[in-house]
């Protein structure tokens, strides 16, 4: 999965529709990526600059790439917003994303910055590959069962002291929006509890450094949820 993959059902259509038949398999990769090719563009264009209304994701961001030296994967990039705040701020990004619709939208926004199409859960990268990686709601999609592949994932590509940002909904709940900005889609989207995602992370080899959270901000600016955000390294003395 990828940003897209890990998106906010963030507009006045996006409703908890629980009680309607969902797709075969809203799940499955092949589901995902066809519903984040159908609305990459209007996705883009809702937020590509949303950024500028979040002071405290821009100030993580900010602490993010000072305390990495090396290459970064920006996972689930979408349009590439984060991936640009971080390449601005300094750090050796690129961007991963499911959708080839959703990373043409990136390259089209951030020409100078190299985007890939990619599934979080089986990457083609190295073991040791990365100096980070942030990953903003990017498990959204995903549910808990899938975590420790992610997660074990995550750290494989890691270099020894590698840093991860991961961003997400707290709740416990699913949600099953009919449309996203007008455009029909069929996935669930994942609240998920912030102690079992953090069991994962540390069932899977990482280290949590630091755990922040925060209430939404207006409206019109996101998605009416609460956030987590998690620092969590690789440790230095790794075996795998």
């Amino acid at each position: 999965m990828t940003r897209s993959a890990g998106t906010d059902p963030d507009s006045s259509t996006a409703r908890d529709v629980s009680g309607h038949e969902p797709a075969a398999n809203p799940n499955s990769v092949d589901n995902i990526r066809e519903n984040y090719d159908r609305v990459a563009d209007e996705y883009a264009h809702r937020i590509f600059h949303e950024l500028q209304g979040k002071p405290l994701d821009r100030e993580l961001l900010m602490r993010f790439a000072a305390q990495v030296s090396g290459t970064v994967c920006d996972m689930g990039c979408g349009p590439g917003h984060v991936a640009r705040f971080l390449r601005d701020a300094g750090a050796e990004v690129w961007g991963l994303d499911l959708s080839p619709q959703m990373v043409a939208q990136a390259k089209n926004r951030n020409p100078d910055i190299e985007f890939r199409t990619g599934n979080m859960l089986a990457l083609d990268l190295p073991d040791n590959a990365l100096a980070g990686i942030t990953a903003f709601y990017a498990i959204v999609n995903l549910p808990r069962k899938s975590h420790p592949v992610v997660f074990s994932e995550f750290l494989r590509i890691l270099e020894p002291g590698g840093v991860l940002l991961l961003a997400f909904h707290i709740g416990d709940q699913v949600l099953r929006p009919q449309e996203l900005w007008g455009r029909p889609i069929a996935m669930e989207f994942y609240h998920l509890p912030l102690l079992p995602i953090r069991d994962s992370l540390t069932t899977a080899g990482f280290e949590i450094a630091e755990v922040v959270e925060r209430d939404p901000y207006p409206p019109e600016i996101e998605y009416q949820s609460r956030r987590a955000y998690i620092f969590a390294r690789k440790p230095l003395e790794h075996r795998r």
